[in-house]
C-alpha cells in the first residue's frame, strides 16, 4: 500500500514539473501612456506599438493622459501596481517627466519615452539608466520646411511667412520652430509675421488663420505648420477665403489626411515622422531591455520631406 502511494506522488510530482517546463513563461506586460488619443498621429505611433507588442506575445495595456501631466504620473503609477514589466510613454510636458522617471526606477522596470524626448540636450550618458529614448530628431522637420519654401520660392524673395506652434510644453513644437527660423532667419527678405500656439488641432489651426488674413492681407504668403492637423486647418480657412493658390502651407507627420490633400494640390508639403518605425521602435528598446540586450539609449528615426512630386511613394 506504501509503495503504491509512493508511485503516485512521484507520478503527480514528475508530470507537475512537466506541465511547468512545457508551458510557455509569463508574457511580459506593457503599459503604454499617451498623452493624448485627440492628437490623430499619437493614434497611428500607439496603434502600431499595440499590434508589434501582440505579434511579439505580449501583454499590452494603454491610457490617455489628455494633456494633464499628473493624470500621466497616476497612470504610471496604476500600470506600476498592475505589475507591468515595461512602461512606454509619450509625456505630455517634456519637461516633467522626473517623477515618472523616479517611479519607473524605483520599480526596476524599463522606460521608453516615444516622439517626445525629455531629454534634448543632453548627451547619451546623462540619461538615466534603464530609460530610452525612440524618436525623430525634432528641429529637422522644421528645417526641412524652411529649405522646400526657399526652394519654391528662391532666397531673394519677399516673403511674409507665420508659424502655426504645438504645445510648447512640447520639445518637439519648440524644436520644430526653431529650425523653421533657423533657416529664414538668414534670409532678409523673409519676414516673420506671427507664430501662435494651436495645441495640434485643426480647428485652431483654422481660427488662427483666419485671423491672420484679416491681420496681413497679401503680405501673407506661406503658413508653417508644426503638425498636419493645425496645417489642414489653415488650408480650410484660405480656402474659405479663395486665396488658398496665394499662400503655400506645409504640416509634419503625413497622416493620412495629409496625403490626400497634397495629392489634392491643396496641401504643399508634409515632413513624415515614421509613426511605425517610433511605435515599433519603442516596443522593440522595451523588449529588447527585458531581455537584458542592452539597447541604444537612443534611437533615432529620420524624418522625410514628402511633395507633390514623391507623394506617389508614401501612398
Amino acid at each position: 500500500m506504501k509503495k503504491n502511494v509512493l508511485l503516485s506522488l512521484i507520478v503527480v510530482l514528475a508530470l507537475g514539473v512537466l506541465s511547468g517546463s512545457v508551458g510557455a513563461a509569463d508574457p511580459y506586460k506593457i503599459g503604454y501612456s499617451c498623452n493624448n488619443f485627440n492628437d490623430t498621429f499619437q493614434t497611428v505611433i500607439e496603434g502600431y506599438a499595440q499590434t508589434y507588442a501582440k505579434e511579439q506575445g505580449a501583454e499590452y495595456v494603454y491610457a490617455d493622459a489628455s494633456e494633464d501631466v499628473l493624470k500621466q504620473q497616476d497612470q504610471i503609477k496604476a500600470f506600476i501596481s498592475e505589475g507591468v514589466d515595461a512602461l512606454i510613454v509619450v509625456p505630455v510636458d517634456t519637461s516633467a517627466m522626473e517623477p515618472i522617471i523616479t517611479m519607473a526606477a524605483e520599480a526596476n522596470i524599463p522606460l521608453v519615452f516615444v516622439n517626445r524626448t525629455p531629454f534634448a540636450g543632453l548627451t547619451v550618458e546623462e540619461i538615466p539608466a534603464n530609460t530610452y529614448y525612440v524618436g525623430s530628431e525634432s528641429i529637422d522637420a522644421g528645417i526641412f520646411q524652411a529649405q522646400y519654401l526657399v526652394e519654391l520660392l528662391g532666397e531673394d524673395a519677399e516673403v511674409g511667412y507665420t508659424i502655426l506652434v504645438g504645445m510648447l510644453s512640447n520639445e518637439a513644437a519648440v524644436a520644430r520652430t526653431e529650425g523653421n527660423k533657423q533657416i529664414l532667419d538668414e534670409l532678409a527678405g523673409y519676414k516673420l509675421l506671427a507664430e501662435k500656439n494651436g495645441d495640434w488641432q485643426r480647428d485652431q489651426g483654422m481660427t488662427i488663420t483666419e485671423n491672420w488674413i484679416t491681420a496681413f492681407g497679401d503680405e501673407l504668403k506661406a503658413i508653417l505648420s508644426n503638425n498636419d492637423e493645425m496645417a489642414l486647418g489653415a488650408v480650410e480657412a484660405l480656402e474659405a477665403a479663395g486665396i488658398k493658390e496665394n499662400v503655400i502651407v506645409m504640416g509634419v507627420d503625413l497622416i493620412d489626411d495629409a496625403k490626400v490633400a497634397i495629392k489634392e494640390g491643396r496641401l504643399d508639403a508634409s515632413v513624415l515622422q515614421d509613426g511605425k518605425g517610433q511605435g515599433e521602435g519603442a516596443v522593440k528598446v522595451a523588449l529588447a531591455a527585458l531581455a537584458g540586450e542592452n539597447p541604444d539609449s537612443l534611437t533615432a528615426i529620420p524624418f522625410v520631406l514628402v511633395t507633390p512630386e514623391n507623394i506617389a511613394d508614401y501612398e
